[in-house]
C-alpha cells in the first residue's frame, strides 16, 4: 500500500511540475549588422535562454548550425542566466547561415527554439534558373486568357457595414473561374478610387471582405473555392481534391499541366477584372499577400505592367532550384523541383516588375529561406524595400527582435 502512495506522490509531483514549468523562449542576435558580412568573416551568435521572458540557467541547450555552403555543424551547450550562448561561425561564399537552438527535450514550437541568420555578400547571390522562352510562354498564356471574356456573375452579400456594398463575384477564366469577395464604398463616383486586390497564402479558405476607406477591394481565394462556406466544406476539400495541391511532381513535370499555371491565370484575370470596375481610378492598382499570397501578388506585378505597388510578406516560391542547383539551404514546404516550375519561380517574375515593391522576410524562416528571398529581392529593377527580422520564422516573430532594411529608391 505504501509503494502504491508513494508512486501515485510521484506521479503527482511530476505532474504538478509540468503545470507550473515555465514557458521557454530565446531572444538571439548577431554582433553586427547580419546583412553585412563578409567572405571569412567571424559571425557571432549570441543567443539567450528564456524562461517566462527572464534569463534562465541550467537548460541543456542543442544546437545546429547550417549554410550556403552546404556545411552543418551541431553542438551542445548548458544555459547560463548570466551570459548568453556564445556561437561563432563563418561563411566563405555569398549566401546565409541559419543558426538553430533549443532545449532538449522540446521538439515542437518555433517560440521554443531560436531560428536567426546571417548573410554574406548578399547582393551577389545568384540567379535562379530561367526557362529561355519564358516571356514567349506567359505571353501565349496572355493570349489565351484574353479570348476568354471578362464575365462575371455577383451576388450581392449583406452589409455590416452600411457604408459598403459586398459581392460574392465569380469572374470566368481559363479553367477555373476566379471566386473572391469585392468590397466598394457605396455612392463611389466612376474614376475616382484605387483598387487593392489580395491574395491568400497556402490552404483552403474563403475570400474576406476587406472594407478599405475610401478604395475598391477585391479579396481572392488561390483555388476557386465557394466562399463563406460552413467550416465542413474547406475542410472536406483540405483531405480530399485540394490535399497537397501543388505538389505534384506528375503535373508540375508540364508547365501547362501545373497546378501553379491555373493560379497565375487566375491572378491575372482578378486583375483584369478589378480593372473594369467604373469606379477604379486607372492609376493605382496595388497587390498584396503573404507566402503563398507573395508568390502570387511578385507575380501579378511581374505579368501586368498596370499593378502600381506591390507588397509581398514571406514570399514562396523564390529561387525553388536553389537546393538542387546552387547546393544552397532548400526549403522545408515547396514543390519538389522541376525545370517546369522555373516558369513560376517569383524571383523569375520579379525580372519583369516595374513597380515599387516592399517585401518582409525572416532570417530564420526556411519555408522561405532568406537566400532565395535574397535572389528575389536581387532581380526587381524598380524602386524596392526589403526588411528581414532576425528570429522570425514563417509564421512566428522573435518579440524584440532587430530588423534590418535593404532600401534602393523606395
Amino acid at each position: 500500500m505504501k509503494k502504491k502512495i508513494g508512486m501515485f506522490l510521484g506521479v503527482l509531483f511530476l505532474m504538478n511540475v509540468s503545470l507550473f514549468a515555465g514557458e521557454i523562449s530565446f531572444f538571439g542576435k548577431t554582433d553586427k549588422n547580419p546583412l553585412n558580412y563578409k567572405p571569412g568573416e567571424k559571425i557571432v551568435f549570441t543567443v539567450q535562454t528564456l524562461e517566462d521572458g527572464k534569463p534562465v540557467a541550467g537548460k541543456e541547450l542543442l544546437w545546429t548550425r547550417e549554410g550556403d555552403d552546404g556545411i552543418t555543424e551541431n553542438g551542445t551547450a548548458i544555459s547560463s542566466d548570466k551570459e548568453p550562448l556564445t556561437i561563432t561561425t563563418k561563411l566563405e561564399i555569398a549566401g546565409f547561415v541559419h543558426l538553430i537552438v533549443r532545449v532538449k527535450g522540446l521538439q515542437g514550437k518555433d517560440n521554443q527554439k531560436f531560428n536567426g541568420g546571417a548573410g554574406v555578400l548578399i547582393y551577389a547571390i545568384g540567379k535562379t534558373v530561367e526557362p529561355a522562352d519564358f516571356d514567349a510562354y506567359w505571353d501565349a498564356q496572355k493570349a489565351a486568357l484574353a479570348k476568354v471574356p471578362v464575365r462575371a456573375s455577383l451576388k450581392k452579400l449583406e452589409s455590416a457595414n452600411p457604408k459598403f456594398e459586398v459581392y460574392d463575384v465569380v469572374v470566368d477564366c481559363l479553367g477555373k473561374p476566379v471566386r473572391g469577395i469585392m468590397c466598394k464604398p457605396v455612392g463611389a463616383k466612376a474614376k475616382s478610387l484605387p483598387a487593392y486586390v489580395f491574395y491568400h497564402g497556402y490552404g483552403v479558405n474563403s475570400s474576406s471582405r476587406r472594407m478599405i476607406p475610401n478604395a475598391l477591394s477585391f479579396d481572392v481565394n488561390a483555388n476557386s473555392v465557394l466562399n463563406e462556406q460552413p467550416k465542413e466544406y474547406y475542410e472536406n476539400l483540405k483531405k480530399t481534391t485540394l490535399k497537397g495541391y501543388g505538389f505534384s511532381v506528375e503535373e508540375n513535370s508540364k508547365r501547362e499541366t501545373s497546378y501553379w499555371n491555373g493560379v497565375l491565370l487566375r491572378v491575372m484575370r482578378a486583375l483584369d477584372y478589378i480593372k473594369q470596375q467604373p469606379e477604379w481610378n486607372g492609376r493605382d492598382l496595388s497587390v498584396s499577400g503573404g507566402s503563398q499570397g507573395g508568390f502570387q501578388s511578385l507575380s501579378a506585378a511581374g505579368l501586368d505592367s498596370d499593378v502600381s505597388f506591390c507588397s509581398a510578406a514571406v514570399p514562396w516560391m523564390c529561387d525553388i532550384s536553389g537546393k538542387e542547383e546552387n547546393g544552397r539551404v532548400g526549403s522545408l514546404f515547396r514543390p519538389k523541383w522541376t525545370p517546369a516550375l522555373g516558369y513560376f519561380d517569383t524571383a523569375n517574375h520579379a525580372r519583369r516588375i516595374k513597380c515599387r515593391t516592399n517585401i518582409s522576410a525572416g532570417l530564420g524562416d526556411y519555408v522561405c529561406p532568406p537566400s532565395g528571398v535574397m535572389v528575389l529581392f536581387n532581380q526587381i529593377g524598380a524602386p524596392k524595400k526589403l526588411t528581414f527580422n532576425q528570429g522570425q520564422t514563417h509564421g512566428y516573430h522573435m518579440p524584440n527582435a532587430q530588423s534590418f532594411v535593404l532600401n534602393k529608391g523606395m
